[in-house]
């Protein structure tokens, strides 16, 4: 592969070299997303419709409910044309994770890291113990892989219906259209649900009373369903959140047949559920379309996505970054690239030199200095990759032209890219790489499911790649994701089942005392690649003298909820509600309550307390602020 604008060249024998003669790494030309003009023709433009017009309303969203942590967003909306004529998203809160760790024992990192969301602190514990062991040399044994495989099946079976009905699902429900959309109400009544005979509903209006929140038949389900799947993550993991079983090099679980039939007996109840989440969720994007097709653009975006893969082959998996790519392609869910919606690579090398974050219009100065030229293959590095990212907080006014958000700007190849769990669909579909499976297959345009019989008869599903990233697809996407996340946990328990069988018991590669021992002394760098419920996680990781001197995290949000770049370009919350046309019915201006807008940022699912990170390489933190109000209304 090669990158498209990333100063960055292979030879004939695929190694890569920096291109010389760029003085300015800024000094390269990007495709900007097709959302109209630069920031300073967006703010003129706006300017003469304000003073033509009333037409145009100034909307701070401050915070965005039914999201995790605080997430404010500004619009400057066209009523009239029902447009969105620009759009900024905020993370308004600074927090310190990385502070905390400077300094400290690498182990520290997995319980540290692990307290940087409430929501999904098990993918930071893993993604932690992923870097650290890389950092050691330490390669679990494979019971050790698989149990981790099994705990992060669970987290997903958490995570992904506390988004669809208690956080986003409320977007669709009676108490909302009745009120923004009066006109769809009426046509849910009279419209025939095509899935009834799965989900339950005869109706659109039916199913959407359902999701009402507090009151709801599938609201009150997914609260049952989400304390299902964290039963299933105690028996592993010891707690929820904040597991205490993972460590360098493997976990700590004592497994036992008790505790295998004990989590089996959990994940048999799922597979109706998924079945019949699955239907709901394709029936309502169906409903939508028909009534009213412009709703195909509510959070669109061009199909440009990116996934380090999830969930590892335990015989394959050795935590060495020379073999990255040969483990990260055998993973349930396969590494990749998509921009403009072909594939680019699988390579977790070419994911990982391809990463840059810039703090342009971020709370930060910049890195002043490039530590690391290359990786640890020899493959150049840029000077704002996280290796050599030094992220000083430096808070100050709110202005759009200039610094408006605690979150950074990470991007791929300088290319604006967005990460979720419909993206280890995606990435697994092109690819065409993952494990042979009895319950699954990618065959190029979608991936094919088999729903394990439960009190009903086992079925087929398939999931396509969408013509059109929204926000209903999101939506779509992450009720198939829930249904692959579970069957790669039945895949993952059959696996232990048989090492139980053949008498291995072995789930970490050291003992506490080994492990104190195998801490090097030399500097080391390192990269954790792993998956959270919205997608794409890494830690980075710089340790010397057996401390840690460098860490960064970058989560699935940090990725979505980006300010615009040193190229002008919108992250992809923004660039997905530039696109959002304004669908909702309003007699006066003072009743417009951006719907359009709260769904097409809701599908993203944020997660905020996972995305304003800093590390201080210098400097001292003269503020630190903590929240997790997790889907607090």
């Amino acid at each position: 592969m090669c990158f498209k604008t990333l100063p960055v060249e292979f030879d004939e024998r695929g190694r890569a070299t920096l291109r010389g003669g760029i003085p300015n790494p800024y000094d390269v030309t990007v495709t900007k997303p097709d959302v109209g003009l630069t920031e300073e023709e967006r703010t003129a433009r706006i300017e003469r419709l304000v003073a033509r017009n009333g037409h145009i309303k100034d909307l701070n969203m401050d915070p965005v409910t039914r999201v995790a942590g605080a997430l404010a967003v500004h619009v400057t909306a066209d009523l009239q044309n029902g447009a969105y004529l620009d759009s900024h998203a905020v993370a308004t809160l600074f927090r310190g994770y990385e502070v905390i760790l400077m300094g400290r024992d690498p182990r520290d990192a997995i319980f540290v890291a692990s307290r940087a969301c409430g929501v999904c602190g098990g993918v930071h514990s893993h993604a932690a113990a992923y870097a650290i062991e890389s950092a050691m040399g330490i390669t679990p044994p494979p019971l050790g892989t698989v149990v981790r495989n099994m705990v992060e099946a669970a987290e997903m079976g958490y995570d992904n219906p506390l988004h669809l009905y208690l956080l986003a699902g409320p977007d669709y429900s009676e108490s909302v259209v009745k009120t923004t959309n009066p006109e769809l109400w009426t046509k849910a009544e009279g419209w025939k649900c095509p899935s009834a005979d799965i989900h339950g509903f005869s109706t659109m209006a039916e199913l959407m009373e359902a999701l009402n929140p507090l009151t709801g038949k599938l609201y009150r389900e997914g609260l049952e369903f989400t304390r299902l799947s964290r039963e299933m993550v105690v028996l592993l993991a010891g707690k929820y959140p904040h597991p205490e079983n993972v460590v360098p090099g493997g976990v700590s679980t004592t497994l036992t047949l008790q505790t295998l039939n004990e989590y089996h007996s959990r994940l048999g109840k799922i597979y109706d559920y998924a079945r019949r989440m699955i239907a709901v969720w394709d029936d309502i994007p169906t409903f939508f379309y028909e009534a009213d097709d412009r709703y195909q653009l509510t959070g669109y975006r061009p199909t440009s996505q990116i996934d380090p893969g999830y969930w590892d082959d335990p015989y394959a998996y050795d935590a060495t970054y020379a073999n990255c790519n040969d483990w990260g392609e055998k993973r349930w869910s396969t590494p990749g690239v998509v921009i403009d919606g072909e594939l680019v690579t699988t390579r977790l090398t070419d994911i990982n030199i391809g990463w840059e974050e810039f703090v342009e219009h971020s709370f930060y100065e910049e890195s002043s200095t490039s530590r690391f030229p290359t990786d640890p293959l020899g493959n150049p590095l840029s000077p704002y990759h996280p290796w050599n990212k030094r992220t000083l907080p430096k808070p100050g006014a709110k202005n759009w032209k200039d610094k408006y958000t605690w979150a950074c700007t990470p991007r791929w190849d300088r290319q604006v890219v967005e990460a979720g769990a419909y993206s280890r669909l995606l990435m697994t579909a092109k690819a065409q790489k993952m494990p042979e499976s009895q319950f699954m297959s990618a065959s190029g345009s979608g991936m094919r499911f088999v729903i394990p019989r439960g009190t009903t008869a086992e079925s087929e599903v398939e999931w396509h790649v969408p013509e059109k990233w929204n926000a209903f697809e999101r939506n779509r996407g992450r009720a198939y994701h829930y249904l692959f996340s579970q069957l790669v946990g039945l895949e993952s328990l059959l696996q232990a089942y048989e090492m139980q069988r053949q008498g291995e018991r072995r789930v970490a590669a050291l003992d506490p005392q080994e492990l104190e021992k195998a801490i090097p002394k030399d500097e080391r760098i390192s990269v954790g690649w792993w998956g959270a419920g919205r997608g794409w996680l890494t830690h980075h990781l710089v340790m010397d003298k057996g401390k840690i001197t460098n860490y960064q995290i970058c989560t699935p949000s940090t990725i979505n909820a980006s300010p615009r770049d040193p190229w002008d370009q919108p992250g992809p919350y923004e660039e997905a509600v530039m696109n959002t046309p304004i669908l909702e019915k309003m007699s006066d201006p003072s009743d417009f309550t951006s719907i359009d807008m709260l769904r097409a940022i809701r599908s993203f699912d944020p997660c905020m307390p996972c995305t304003t990170h800093v590390h201080t390489g210098a400097g001292e933190v003269v503020r630190e602020v903590n929240t997790c109000s997790c889907g607090g209304d």
